[in-house]
Parts: structure tokens; C-alpha cells; sequence
């Protein structure tokens, strides 16, 4: 086994094993962990007590973080000619329609979300090959296939994330930056666990959140505990 480097055994020294930190302790304790070099990402880890595999308790959801996800999310809007001043004004990098499938089709995908209105997406859904596999394809419970797609572009800049429980039961998702202040970490991983909280599937039995860890990127995990968030 590997000796630990001066800087991890700092950092190994200050959680405490076995502890449950508040969600307030855990937001400035993050910030305290993380030794990287680069900005890392801020991520949360919430382990749900339900089964994924049954369609009555798929977790799934869009929430918008306070304090935005403190990276640039490059959005392409697939609209109709007579909304494309109104998604380039909330803020979309790309706007069209037929160009786009066309450079999909070629292999395009360098971006983030994709936002498309109802009456498109007969003409963008034989691209899911492409884009499902990346998680690109618009749906209207992510809040990417809508009539008011000036709306969802403006929302998605500022912050707006969609997530859901993978097949072992967890939500994994960035909610930041580590440059962000604790009370910013705090603020959007508080907005995102209650979102989560609101999303219990009437289906669901026994404890709905089992366990909730805090962590940036190559940094060790901080276990929160659930009730600190309530």
C-alpha cells in the first residue's frame, strides 16, 4: 500500500471516520479537503432506499440551483424560425433546425442540452440513436421539449440540472464549484436534496434517504447527515 502523501494525510486527519456532518459543517469542510490544482466540481451522492428497476419507483427530476452550477453549459436550440430571436436573447450558443440535425447526423454533439419545442420533435427523434446514448435527447419531464423554449434556455443557463436514480439506487450530480463559498454549497445541495425529498415515490418503503455524502473532485467523501437537512 501506498504511503500518503504529506498533503492527503492533512487531509485524512481532518474528517473524523465513522461521523455524520451537518450539511453546514460539510459544505465548509469540502472546501477544507480538496487539494487539486484545477476548480473542481462540488458533487453529491444520495443513496435512496428504493428499486429502480420498477417503473413506480424511478426517481427522476429537474431542479434549479441558487447559486447556478458554475460552469458554462453550452445549450442548442432546435426551434422553429419565429422563436429563434427569442432563445438567442435568453441566451442559447446554438440556434436552428434543419443544419443541426443535419450536423447531427454528421456526428455533431459539442453540447450540453439540447431544448426543442413538441411540434420538432417528429424530426429529432430518429436522432436518439445519437443522442441517447449522451444523454442529449430532449424530454419533456427534463424540461427540454416545451413550448416556451426562450424560458427553458434562460433557466438551463442559470442553473437548472436534471437527474435521476441509476440502477443501484443513487443520484450522483455536480451542484457546484469549489471555488463557490460553503454557504453557496450549502444553499444548492439543501435546494437539491429537498428536491429529491419532494420526489418520493408513493411506492417507496421504509427509509427514503439512506445516506448523503458531500465530496470535489479526487477528494474523500463526507457523510451528511439527512436530518441536518430537514
Amino acid at each position: 500500500m501506498s504511503k500518503l502523501t504529506k498533503n492527503q494525510k492533512a487531509v485524512a486527519d481532518k474528517i473524523e471516520a465513522g461521523k455524520a456532518y451537518t450539511l453546514t459543517e460539510a459544505s465548509a469542510l469540502v472546501k477544507e479537503i480538496t487539494t487539486t490544482k484545477f476548480e473542481s466540481s462540488v458533487d453529491i451522492d444520495v443513496r435512496l432506499g428504493v428499486d429502480p428497476r420498477k417503473a413506480n419507483q424511478m426517481v427522476r427530476g429537474v431542479v434549479s440551483l441558487p447559486n447556478g452550477t458554475g460552469k458554462v453549459t453550452r445549450v442548442l436550440c432546435l426551434c422553429t424560425p419565429d422563436v429563434e430571436a427569442a432563445a438567442k436573447e435568453a441566451g442559447a450558443d446554438y440556434v436552428g433546425l434543419e443544419e443541426y440535425i443535419d450536423k447531427i447526423k454528421g456526428g455533431w454533439t459539442d453540447v450540453d442540452v439540447i431544448i426543442t419545442m413538441p411540434s420538432c420533435m417528429g424530426k429529432i427523434g430518429p436522432l436518439g440513436r445519437i443522442l441517447g446514448p449522451r444523454g442529449l435527447m430532449p424530454n419533456p419531464k427534463s424540461g427540454t421539449v416545451t413550448m416556451d423554449v426562450a424560458k427553458a434556455v434562460k433557466e438551463v443557463k442559470q442553473g437548472k440540472i436534471d437527474f435521476k436514480v441509476d440502477k443501484t439506487g443513487i443520484i450522483h450530480t455536480s451542484i457546484g464549484k469549489i471555488t463557490f463559498t460553503p454557504e453557496q454549497i450549502y444553499q444548492n445541495a439543501k435546494e437539491f436534496i429537498n428536491t429529491v425529498i419532494k420526489l418520493k415515490p408513493a411506492a417507496a418503503k421504509g427509509t427514503y434517504i439512506k445516506s448523503i455524502y458531500l465530496s470535489s473532485t479526487m477528494s474523500k467523501g463526507i457523510k451528511v447527515d439527512p436530518k441536518s437537512v430537514e
